[in-house]
């Protein structure tokens, strides 16, 4: 447990520990946020009729040119029915079901009515069915739509509605406690003391998981007692996470460590390569997982989003549950980097994405400028502007 792991490593064992949360069904709107824990087939085909892509009038194909005599008007949701003869056109709107034996939608610019008779002035559609939309062209009844373990977003709620569903098979939501300690933290920040800080932390941690659905608790700001920790593990006996900040390092006065290990937790690992970030730490107690974060606010904030939000993400079911490294134009200068995976500030500029001059792990001016995480692996050479580099959007929680 001594050894700092790599990124890859601490989040495959973070992931590792992650259990599936139980299913349970909810209206499709409410699934917003969620992954799908069963695949989503359509009860429906869609659409279900031949239906028109424009506003103007359909007719049989063996006369596209006409003339025509308007015999009736189809309108969406309201179809004719009649018989549609040689020679007959049928004012049709978009969406609206194409009478049979219709094969033809002639648009309205194309055509000039006078009275009950309509003559093409223009083209007409090359191929004849080049405005039709076919039954099932979106999908068929019993087509696989989406697998599971996939986000639920607004595309994905009106698909599972369109595909008849008024209920999804997802994931119930983690419970998560975050517990702030230190001696230094004021839970007033408008009565923050010269030898105290305002506690953020937390705050913070909680606004991050909002993009995911959880319910949370906030416990703290805690002062730096055993007793006091201990009690607060225990107050959190019936969350699925415990999450901590600050306290997990190796000084006199870092007691989260200690304090797991009285309360009777297990430790996984403790220390990442990273930087800003390395003192992560991650143990057990029965089902319930703790992941002791930084005090720093950005090493905090940095390492939330590289494990604690894919480890929320694989409980509720997430295919990908890790966020997605996009390529970027440097459009400033890189340092060299040390022995550590590092990932640098960067704000985005006309010209591409900019480091940041501030990179100190407790500078929220700066992280509150970030646009996306560069990131630079260890020992890397120092890049000039114009450079491709990986970098992690923050948007979105990184799922971009």
């Amino acid at each position: 447990m001594n050894g700092a792991l790599t990124l890859e490593d601490a989040q495959a064992r973070i992931l590792a520990l992650a259990p599936l949360l139980p299913i349970e069904r909810v209206d499709v709107p409410s699934a917003l946020g969620r992954y799908l824990a069963e695949p989503l087939l359509a009860r429906r085909t869609q659409p279900a009729s031949h239906v028109s892509a424009m506003d103007g009038y359909a007719v049989r194909e063996a006369d596209i040119k006409g003339p025509w005599r308007i015999v009736g008007e189809s309108a969406a949701g309201h179809p004719w029915d009649g018989p549609l003869g040689d020679g007959e056109a049928v004012r049709i709107s978009t969406g609206a079901i194409i009478p049979a034996p219709a094969g033809a939608v002639i648009v309205e610019e194309d055509t000039a009515r006078d009275g009950g008779v309509l003559t093409l002035i223009g083209t007409g559609p090359a191929p004849a069915a080049r405005h039709i939309r076919r039954a099932g062209m979106d999908f068929c009844c019993d087509d696989k739509l989406l697998p599971a373990g996939i986000h639920i977003g607004p595309a994905q709620i009106a698909l599972a509605l369109a595909a008849g569903h008024r209920h999804l098979a997802v994931r119930r939501p983690p419970r998560i406690a975050i517990l702030d300690s230190g001696d230094e933290l004021a839970a007033n920040p408008e009565a923050c003391l010269p030898h105290q800080i305002p506690a953020s932390n937390g705050a913070m941690i909680a606004a991050m998981v909002a993009s995911i659905p959880v319910e949370v608790r906030r416990i703290g700001p805690l002062p730096d007692k055993m007793d006091v920790l201990v009690g607060a593990l225990d107050s959190a006996s019936d969350v699925d996470v415990i999450v901590t900040t600050g306290g997990a390092s190796v000084g006199d006065h870092d007691l989260i460590r200690p304090a797991l290990k009285q309360w009777g937790a297990t430790f996984d690992f403790w220390r990442v390569a990273i930087k800003p970030g390395k003192p992560l730490l991650v143990a057990r107690k029965g089902k319930q997982l703790v992941i002791g974060l930084p005090g720093n606010p950005v090493s905090s904030m940095v390492t939330a989003y590289l494990f604690l939000l894919p480890l929320l993400r694989a409980m509720l079911g997430a295919s990908q549950p890790l966020p997605r490294a996009l390529s970027q134009m440097l459009s400033g200068p890189v340092p060299a980097t040390g022995g550590r995976r590092e990932f640098v500030r960067a704000a985005f500029s006309e010209d591409g994405l900019a480091p940041l001059k501030l990179q100190d792990s407790g500078a929220l001016s700066a992280m509150a400028a970030t646009d996306a995480l560069i990131d630079r692996p260890p020992n890397s050479p120092a890049l000039p502007e114009g450079s491709s580099i990986q970098a992690y959007l923050l948007q979105n929680g990184g799922l971009a």
